[in-house]
This record gives structure tokens, sequence and C-alpha cells, in this order.
């Protein structure tokens, strides 16, 4: 081959090493899944946070996932989850309304937002916190996760967990949405009366 074909074909092959390292790079950057450390008791500990895009629930309504997408959301998953989570759907607003609580994060903020069918254009935020603020110890090895996992939560899951209660509450008429730390306390929102309160559980 002449001098300048295999000149003219390495510098092909430079290039296209620079748009492949290029690429790794925005996948990296698309904050899947971002590590650190943090202080923790006087030492530096290392964690781990892994997200999914929005994509990846497509049951999602299209009208909820536009919301998400413009917001630069993706669903940070717990350090325990096998299978998407952090989307869920129930009726939280009243009985057989079929509306959706997401956990969104964007930004190094984390935030629990609720679409009812009867407004789908509009997102509540119900709580948020900096990601960092949501890490725990794993199982196994010294490095955290991300701790916060939501679930719908039907009138007799609620019921049960209010045994000890008392005067135990009578039982809801539609579902509410458990907020939880895994491993440790989840508390229960309700939405009532045009607004969104805790339930009274046993201490």
């Amino acid at each position: 081959m002449h001098p300048n074909g295999r000149r003219t074909r390495l510098i092909l092959f430079l290039c296209l090493l620079a748009v492949a390292s290029e690429s790794a790079q925005q996948l990296d950057s698309a904050g899947l899944v971002t590590t650190g450390q943090i202080t923790l008791g006087g030492r530096q500990v290392p964690y781990r946070i892994r997200r999914l895009p929005v994509s990846s629930f497509p049951d999602l309504p299209p009208a909820i996932a536009a919301q998400l997408m413009q917001r630069d959301c993706l669903i940070p998953q717990t350090y325990e989850a096998h299978r998407p989570e952090n989307v869920v759907h129930a009726s939280f607003e009243r009985p057989g309304s079929t509306d959706w609580a997401v956990l969104c994060s964007a930004r190094g903020e984390v935030s629990l937002l609720v679409s009812f069918a009867s407004a789908p254009d509009r997102l509540m935020t119900l709580a948020s916190a900096p990601e960092t603020h949501r890490l725990q110890s794993r199982a196994t090895g010294d490095e955290l996760g991300f701790n916060w996992g939501i679930d719908p939560a039907s009138p007799q899951t609620v019921h049960e967990a209010q045994i000890g209660v008392s005067p135990r509450p009578a039982r809801l008429d539609h579902d509410a949405l458990a907020d939880s730390v895994i491993d440790h306390k989840t508390i229960y929102r309700f939405f009532t009366k045009g607004a969104w309160t805790l339930l009274e559980l046993p201490d």
C-alpha cells in the first residue's frame, strides 16, 4: 500500500477512536450512575447512586413522561432494586382513580412527585432532599447506597399498619402512598379533602 494511503487510514482510525471516546464520555455524563465520597463519622465513605431514564417505564402516560423529561428527571433506584422501581400507580386521589407517583432525580436533588388523572398536566411535589441525604450503608461492603423507595399502599395494608393506634382509625376508602427508608420507617401519605396528610401510626 502507498505510504499516503496508510497515513490516511491511520488518521481515519484515530478520528474514529476520538469519536468513540467522546461517545463514552457523553454516556457517562448522562448521570445514570453517580459515585463519590461523603464524610461520615469523621471518615470518607464511598457511595453509588444508580438511576434509570424515564423511557425505562413505558407504562407512564405520555403527558407525565413528557413533563418528567422536561424536568430532566432520572428515576433513582434503591440499592436493593432488582427491577425498575420508584414509579408507581394507584388510586391516590379517590376510589377508582388512576394516579401516578414518581421519584425524580435532577441536578443532585430528588423529589417525590404525584400526578392525578384529573389533572395530568400538573405534578405535585410532596417531598424533596439532596440525593446525598438519602444514603445509607448496604448489607455488604462499605459503599453507601440510595435508600428511598415508594410503593402504593392499599386500604388493607394501611389498616394493618395502624394496629396499635388507639382508637384505631377507620379503614380508608382509597389507596395511600407508602414512603419508605429501606430497613427503617415507612410513612403513609394520604390525599383527602383536597390535601395530603400523614397517617397516624403506632410509635
